[in-house]
Formats: C-alpha cells, sequence, structure tokens
C-alpha cells in the first residue's frame, strides 16, 4: 500500500455488514467514549475529594445565604454590610443547633446511661421468656462472643480512632475551604461565574451562560424547599416522639433527635427514615418495645407525608427530577462517595437536569448571567418561573472577567426558566 493513499472499506465487507449491526456499533464506540469520560471524571472526583467535597458544601450554602445577602441589598443594606449579616446569620443558626445538641446530651447522659442498663435486663429476661428456646447459656455465650470480638478487633478500633483524631487538620481545612468559598461567592460571585464561562468557546459561552443562570435557580429553590421539608419532618417525628413519650414518663433527647431529622433529611426520601430510627432507640431503651413501636409508626407516617404530601406538592415546583431518579441517584452515589454522595446526589442531579433541558430546548438564549437582577426568581401567570433580566448579550459576546465593572446598559424584560 502506497504511503498517503486514502484506503476505504472493502465494499463487499461494508455491505455484508447488515444495517442494525452498523447502526448498533456506531452507538457502541460512542457510549465507550461517554462512559470513558465518566469514568474519567469519577476518578478525578475520588483524588481531589478533600478539596471538592467542601468546596461544593460552600456552593450550596452560598446557594442559601445569596438570596438573603441579595434580600438585605435590595433593603438598601450595605453590600458589605448584608454580607456580614448573612455569614454571622448563618454561623448564629448552625452555632445555636450544636449547643442545643451538646446541652441535651449532655443533660440527658447519666439517666441514659442508668435506663439503658435497666432496659437491657428487661429485653434479655424478654429473650428468655419469649419461647424461643433461648436459654441463659445462650445469652452468656452471645456477650462472651462479643466481648471476644471487640478484645481481637482492639488494635484496628485504636487505630482507627487515631486515623480521626489525626484527621483533625483535614477538618480545620474544609472548614477553611467552605467558609472561604462562601464568602468570595457572596462577594464576588457573579464574576467567577463570568470568568468560568471564558474558559469555552467564544460560540458556547451564551449557551454556557444561561444554563448556568437556570442551573442556579433550580439549586437555590431546591436549599430552600429542602430546608422546609426538612423542617417539617424534624418538627412531626420530634412532637410525636415527645407525645408518645408523656405516656412513658417522658423521652428525652427529642431536640438532638429532631436535629439529627432536619440533618438527615437533606437526603431526599431515606434520610428522614434513616436518622428518624434513633427515636426508636431512644424510646426502646427508656421506654421499652411498646413505646419504640409507637414511635416507629410516628417516623413511618411523617415519611409518608413528605412522600406524599410535601414531595409532590412543594418539592416538585421546584426540582422536576421523578422519584424514581432520586432513588437510583443517591443509592448509586452514595455507594460511591458515601455520605457526601448521598448529600450532594439529588441537589446535582437537579442542576444538572436543568442545565441540559435549558440547552436542549434553547431557552438559554433568554438568559443570562451578566443581566440578570440577582438571580431571583419570579412567578408568571400560568406558575412558570422566570427571571427579572437585562438586556441579553448575543451568542460570543466577551463575559467581563473577575473584578470587572463593565456593564451593559439596563432593558428590563422576562425570561422563563421552565
Amino acid at each position: 500500500m502506497a504511503w498517503g493513499k486514502k484506503t476505504h472499506p472493502d465494499p463487499v465487507v461494508e455491505d455484508s455488514v447488515p444495517m442494525g449491526m452498523r447502526i448498533a456499533g456506531s452507538f457502541s464506540w460512542r457510549i465507550l467514549v461517554v462512559a470513558g469520560v465518566i469514568g474519567l471524571f469519577i476518578w478525578l472526583v475520588t483524588i481531589f475529594s478533600e478539596i471538592l467535597v467542601p468546596f461544593l458544601v460552600g456552593v450550596v450554602v452560598s446557594a442559601l445565604l445569596v438570596p438573603f445577602s441579595n434580600w438585605l441589598q435590595r433593603r438598601h443594606v450595605p453590600k458589605w454590610l448584608a454580607i456580614v449579616i448573612s455569614l454571622l446569620a448563618g454561623l448564629a443558626a448552625i452555632g445555636a443547633l450544636i449547643w442545643l445538641v451538646v446541652d441535651q446530651v449532655i443533660a440527658s447522659y447519666p439517666s441514659l446511661q442508668d435506663r439503658a442498663v435497666s432496659q437491657f435486663g428487661n429485653i434479655k429476661q424478654l429473650v428468655l421468656n419469649s419461647g424461643l428456646g433461648i436459654t441463659q447459656k445462650d445469652v452468656d455465650g452471645y456477650l462472651t462472643d462479643g466481648t471476644k470480638w471487640v478484645q481481637d478487633h482492639s488494635g484496628s478500633i485504636l487505630s482507627g480512632v487515631a486515623s480521626a483524631g489525626s484527621s483533625a487538620t483535614h477538618v480545620f481545612e474544609s472548614l477553611f475551604i467552605i467558609l472561604f468559598t462562601s464568602i468570595f461567592l457572596l462577594i464576588d460571585g457573579k464574576n467567577v461565574w463570568r470568568w468560568t464561562v471564558r474558559l469555552f468557546p467564544r460560540k458556547a459561552r451564551a449557551a454556557v451562560d444561561g444554563a448556568g443562570v437556570a442551573g442556579w435557580i433550580t439549586l437555590t429553590s431546591f436549599i430552600r424547599v429542602q430546608i422546609l421539608v426538612a423542617f417539617v419532618d424534624a418538627l412531626g417525628i420530634g412532637i410525636g416522639s415527645f407525645i408518645v413519650g408523656l405516656f412513658f414518663g417522658g423521652m428525652p433527647l427529642v431536640i438532638p433527635i429532631a436535629a439529627f431529622v432536619f440533618l438527615g433529611s437533606f437526603i431526599p426520601v431515606v434520610g428522614a427514615i434513616v436518622t428518624g430510627f434513633l427515636a426508636v432507640f431512644v424510646a426502646l431503651i427508656f421506654n421499652g418495645p411498646i413505646a419504640a413501636v409507637l414511635v416507629l409508626g410516628v417516623v413511618l407516617l411523617v415519611q409518608q407525608i413528605e412522600g406524599h404530601v410535601l414531595q409532590p406538592l412543594v418539592m416538585g415546583n421546584a426540582v422536576k427530577v421523578h422519584p424514581l431518579a432520586v432513588v437510583l441517584g443517591v443509592t448509586a452515589a452514595s455507594g460511591l462517595a458515601g455520605i457526601p454522595g448521598a448529600f450532594f446526589a439529588v441537589p446535582l442531579i437537579a442542576t444538572l437536569n436543568t442545565m441540559v433541558t435549558t440547552i436542549a430546548s434553547g431557552r438559554w438564549r433568554g438568559l443570562d448571567s451578566n443581566h440578570v437582577l440577582e438571580a431571583t426568581p419570579k412567578h408568571g401567570q400560568h406558575g412558570e418561573v422566570q427571571l427579572m433580566r437585562r438586556r441579553r448579550h448575543k451568542v460570543g459576546d466577551d463575559v467581563p472577567a473577575p473584578g470587572s465593572d463593565k456593564q451593559p446598559a439596563a432593558v428590563e424584560g422576562t425570561a422563563s426558566t421552565n
């Protein structure tokens, strides 16, 4: 074969391949390329997870604080003061929650210890008298096996505790990244995004810009709505556990239980149930099996209210993602990245879904981060989410770099994100 001579597949061989096989082959190599890119992305995420996870937490915190800061600025509060108030309010809320949990746990620890020992004896007698053929010798054997297992694995347990202690430096580093990410996004978030848009080819900048605005609106809406859902879950399980405890001599640790349920509810569908079992365990220790069954009924009832009322009516308007996609996404992400994966799964799916649909439908032509007035959603006459915006730039226009004060003339209009 001569060098430089263009060759083609043998027509006989080409014609002998069925059309379905050709189409399948074309799809297959493209799917392999996409899978390779996704695999490379996941590998990079695992490599830089110590930086990426705190950064994403900072973005989520900013999605909560930026609308509050913008609200203060619209009330003629100076920008620097609005940012300081937003940060202090967020830190105060977190500090108050931690103080309530720690104070309640410290106050209830002595009685929790005594009741745990007492309930252990009651449960032991219940098992012995259950008619299952379990004898005192069997119980003693189980306890001996458990003690032996702890002794055999004491080295690994202690090394795990030591490694957790040595990772305190990483905790402070993560808090540092979260804090500074939140501060800089509050101060100059728009210009940071504009600089990011400039990394893309000129003709793609307008589409990326519009998709980013739509994704940011979805993320901020998700965070606000999820806080409402988490608050309802925590309030329902907390009050339900307290009421059940009234019939059995009281229910301790109600506030810490509600706090854990609130945090766990940020993992949709399964978070409230998993953290709700803490209430069931406390009820079992303090008030016995009947109280534990009643508290379990409260947890399941609250979950049904979330699944059939809050998720479709409240969350469904903010996040256009099917519940099956939520469950599968949370399961897959938790398997890949543990608790951080489960936490970020739904907001990531919702944001990417909005960005992709915005680009595919062409709605990006009406969205522009340079001219969006604080990215504040409004509802149109048919319920669709709209943005108050200024003049939209054309495809290929330059996007100002971070710190640039260049602003175009304002022409008001609306742009739908649905």
